[in-house]
């Protein structure tokens, strides 16, 4: 069975080509591309110039959250901010205490942008730019360094200094002995000092963004899976099913969730165990119809009773048999229901697959089959509505 990074590695070529990666690599800027359509917003891509700074391997990386790179000091009101720009779609720029494998800590400029897709506004990608931000200053008020003694420019003598930086980043053990630090020769003592952001440094985390998306969208070209920096397409639906990844993929049970304002009601968001039950990859799910899964022995007048259901606004539950992408078939216990918005608008369909066979007697999280099911329908409808009443509210 592949592996979760080869099936990562598998999406991200099947929308900008292998060839894609190495012209990324090309590039000389420090910078990830997560994917926000995979259950947990895990790393695709990271170039060397971001290996090289936080000293892991593409392994390491790959296939996991950004917040690996984050620790004890990494201040939560900017991970916060970035967490809210990924759910409303959109771009920030932020300064960020990072950690790299051997856990040394390191300022740097982050600014991260939305990769959108052109046909129907989705928020495919996040591109995160990670310039260092290494700033040097002069210790107030030294003047000179004697004997081991340093002398204030008022003749006062200082025994012991305390050096501190933004959030503790360089530090010395709070007291630092001056005859084992501080340099004999008259010399201005520099340390790092990040807490200001240059201008050089914010223009070069804004080139190094167009250089990348640049590169995607050239490729995405090729593919034709085109891509774009900025939302092409005005549909509603279109620009919550990004920001609901982060919610839809806290659920662990197999279902998919479909768009029901849009013709044919394709697939919008398809979760890990489904992917896992049906043997297919994620990008050969989504913008399909759920017919898909049925075959040359799946019973028409189970279709017919599910088209009654989704045509009536009802929920029905069904037991229809399926094929997986191997062509096996299974028996699914199926539960489809209606998902509203605030509004009371049907937005959404979602549907929650159960191989009947196998876990007939088994349930979901200790749950019977059924009630699994209505535990998703609740978490779904959670997520939906909360996302659109705070949409409303912007």
């Amino acid at each position: 069975m592949e592996s979760k990074v080869e099936l990562i590695a598998q999406s991200f070529d099947w929308r900008y080509s292998k060839w894609a990666r190495e012209a990324l690599n090309e590039l000389p800027d420090s910078f990830t591309i997560a994917d926000p359509c995979i259950c947990g917003h895990p790393i695709v891509f990271a170039s060397r110039g971001f290996l090289e700074m936080v000293g892991y391997s593409e392994d390491e990386v790959v296939g996991r959250n950004g917040r690996i790179f984050q620790g004890v000091e990494t201040d939560r009101v900017s991970v916060m901010e970035i967490r809210e720009a990924i759910r409303e779609g959109r771009g920030v720029q932020t300064r960020l205490l990072n950690y790299r494998k051997d856990r040394t800590p390191f300022w740097m400029l982050f600014q991260m942008c939305p990769v959108f897709s052109k046909d129907d506004g989705r928020v495919i990608n996040f591109v995160g730019v990670q310039v260092p931000i290494s700033r040097k200053s002069r210790l107030p008020g030294l003047s000179s360094v004697r004997n081991n003694t340093s002398l204030f420019e008022d003749g006062s003598e200082i025994r012991d200094i305390n050096f501190r930086c933004c959030r503790r980043e360089v530090c010395s053990n709070s007291i630092l002995k001056l005859g084992q630090a501080l340099p004999l020769d008259g010399r201005e003592l520099k340390m790092d000092e990040p807490c200001e952001v240059s201008e050089r440094e914010k223009a070069k985390a804004s080139a190094a963004i167009s250089s990348v998306l640049s590169v995607l969208t050239r490729y995405s070209e090729s593919t034709g899976n085109v891509v774009c920096r900025t939302r092409c397409c005005s549909s509603g639906i279109g620009q919550l099913v990004a920001p609901l990844n982060i919610s839809l993929g806290r659920i662990k049970q197999s279902f998919v969730l479909t768009d029901a304002q849009s013709p044919d009601m394709p697939i919008v968001y398809a979760s890990d165990a489904f992917l896992k039950l049906t043997g297919y990859a994620r990008h050969e799910v989504l913008g399909k119809n759920c017919r898909f899964l049925s075959g040359i022995e799946t019973d028409p007048a189970t279709q017919h009773l599910i088209k009654e259901g989704i045509r009536a606004e009802q929920a029905c539950t069904v037991r229809i048999l399926n094929y997986r992408k191997d062509n096996t078939s299974f028996w699914n216990f199926l539960h489809i229901s209606p998902i509203r918005n605030a509004s009371g608008k049907v937005a959404f369909f979602v549907g929650i697959q159960i191989d009947d066979c196998s876990s007939r007697n088994e349930g979901t999280n200790g749950l019977s089959p059924i009630m699994g099911q209505l535990s998703v329908v609740g978490a779904v409808k959670v997520a939906v509505r909360c996302l659109s009443m705070s949409s409303g509210a912007s």
